[in-house]
């Protein structure tokens, strides 16, 4: 496994819609796709990420990696296993929203506060390459959509609605969460 170099905002693969996973691929015999899987979790691990998307690193691919279980940054967020999505799919977006503080590795240094749909249904296929559905709320949900989004060549500043609720992490911890206005932080 190796660590893997996350792209910034500014260059151009964050901006791609991101091409489907040919799933004949995942188990090929050179296993390819699955070191990338790996490499992923590990960069998104070793980044103190709950979730890192393929075009994060360069792969315009429909893949993503989440994962919440006792990270600092999160410390508040609830436990979600590790969970590998190939081509995923948002079929369904609960009328109710929430607003909650997202960071980004692509966006290291700056918090926002996005509005969210508070439940969705998604549809993507696992590591092995079955077919899964997930009904998804609360920090999940937001999760989930943070990080399709990176698949569409959307980052959470093109989701804000005021971009006066947007801050250096180094602002944010200082003014905006020591006063307890934060909701949920999330990816």
């Amino acid at each position: 496994m190796a660590l893997l170099q996350v792209a910034k905002l500014g260059d151009p693969i964050l901006r791609q819609k991101a091409e489907l996973v040919d799933l004949e691929f995942l188990n090929s015999q050179d296993n390819k796709m699955q070191a990338l899987i790996d490499d992923m979790i590990e960069t998104m691990r070793e980044e103190d990420g709950v979730g890192l998307a393929a075009p994060q690193v360069f792969q315009s691919l429909r893949l993503v990696v989440i994962e919440c279980s006792l990270n600092e940054r999160y410390s508040e967020a609830p436990n979600i296993p590790l969970t590998i999505l190939i081509n995923p799919s948002i079929k369904y977006y609960g009328e109710d929203t929430v607003s909650g503080w997202e960071g980004c590795l692509s966006l290291k240094d700056l918090r926002g506060l996005v509005p969210r749909s508070s439940k969705i249904i998604v549809e993507y296929f696992d590591r092995k390459g079955d077919p899964v559905t997930v009904n998804a709320e609360g920090f999940l949900a937001v999760v989930l959509q943070h990080e399709i989004d990176h698949l569409d060549g959307k980052v959470f500043l093109d989701r804000m609605t005021d971009l006066s609720q947007l801050a250096y992490v180094e602002e944010f911890e200082k003014y905006i969460a020591d006063k307890k206005t934060l909701e949920a932080e999330s990816p």
